[in-house]
């Protein structure tokens, strides 16, 4: 890709917010910056070093020396300059007072300023200690120590009245899957299922003791409120991770865990102290009290079929 396209391809993924950037500062105009913080005058407004160093500080630049970080820094003021000359003609035509602008200006300012409320929210939690890292590993040897790759066939469908028992039958003879999956078909009876290779992170972690538990050749029957599945272990292969490559791992798993904590519990305090009244047609009770938490094993409708109860695994462990 050429350096003009790339220029362009920058400036209208980030011409929305450049705007919402620009109208807020409208009021700073008059205001000039010190020489030393101007890197470029477009027209009558003018584009600081700040701007340039903020958009760095978000690049990729830990191997990079520092005759290519002042190569990038030249690189984003060209963008930058792009940039400003088509804010400029948004203003001049009053392209920020069409309501499609206005709407698009808005959720920025509120995803902004949302995202800014969590960043302070989170920002004193403590990282997890490397005690607290090293238990994790221990109490989890099935996804570090004691690791396995899996190729596994798998045929799911939503439970009925006495479909477990039947499909725990099939686990005792062999080719479990096909002859399940024929018999299945035979009254049909909505299901799907496939082969695939998976490593223990990528396993859910409700399922994972028993998936490490099998043997290979082994079938077995996992159950839950919407889905049966049948399961055959075709093959596995010991992949143990090392403490040194699994704790940057756990940390960020641990961090992220925290956060996502810290973040719910304080949303759900804040909804509890303030009146919400809903309107129109949300006004109506739905048909739960709250929306339904998402399930280790995805739920289906019953003319669909299940997805596979291998498809989430440990979020932030892959």
């Amino acid at each position: 890709m050429q350096p003009q396209a790339l220029r362009f391809r920058f400036l209208l993924a980030t011409l929305c917010c450049a705007s919402l950037a620009g109208l807020s500062a409208c009021g700073d105009k008059d205001t000039p910056k010190a020489a030393s913080q101007v890197a470029a005058k477009v027209g009558s407004d003018e584009i600081s070093v700040h701007q340039i160093n903020q958009i760095l500080s978000q690049t990729n630049t830990r191997n990079a020396s520092p005759q290519e970080i002042s190569l990038m820094g030249r690189a984003i003021l060209e963008r930058l300059i792009d940039q400003q000359i088509a804010v400029t003609q948004a203003l001049e035509k009053k392209l920020n007072r069409t309501p499609e602008v206005v709407t698009q200006l808005e959720a920025s300012r509120r995803e902004i300023l949302a995202s800014a409320y969590l960043r302070q929210v989170t920002s004193n939690i403590p990282p997890p200690t490397d005690e607290e890292i090293r238990a994790y590993f221990n109490t989890h040897p099935q996804l570090f120590s004691r690791r396995r790759v899996f190729r596994v066939q798998e045929i799911v469908t939503a439970p009925t009245p006495g479909l477990a028992e039947q499909l725990a039958a099939f686990t005792k003879i062999d080719k479990p899957v096909e002859v399940a999956s024929a018999w299945l078909k035979a009254r049909n009876i909505p299901h799907t299922g496939g082969s695939a290779t998976r490593s223990a992170e990528q396993i859910p972690l409700d399922i994972l003791p028993a998936i490490h538990a099998m043997t290979d050749g082994q079938a077995i029957v996992l159950t839950s409120e919407s889905t049966l599945t049948l399961l055959q272990l075709l093959a596995s292969q010991s992949i143990p991770v090392s403490e040194t490559v699994a704790f940057p791992r756990i940390a960020q798993f641990l961090s992220n865990q925290r956060i996502t904590e810290a973040v719910t519990r304080d949303l759900q305090e804040l909804r509890s102290s303030t009146k919400v009244v809903y309107v129109g047609e949300f006004s109506q009770p739905a048909a739960t009290e709250q929306p339904p938490s998402l399930p280790e094993q995805r739920p289906s409708a019953s003319t669909e079929t299940p997805r596979t109860a291998l498809d989430k695994g440990v979020a932030g462990l892959k």
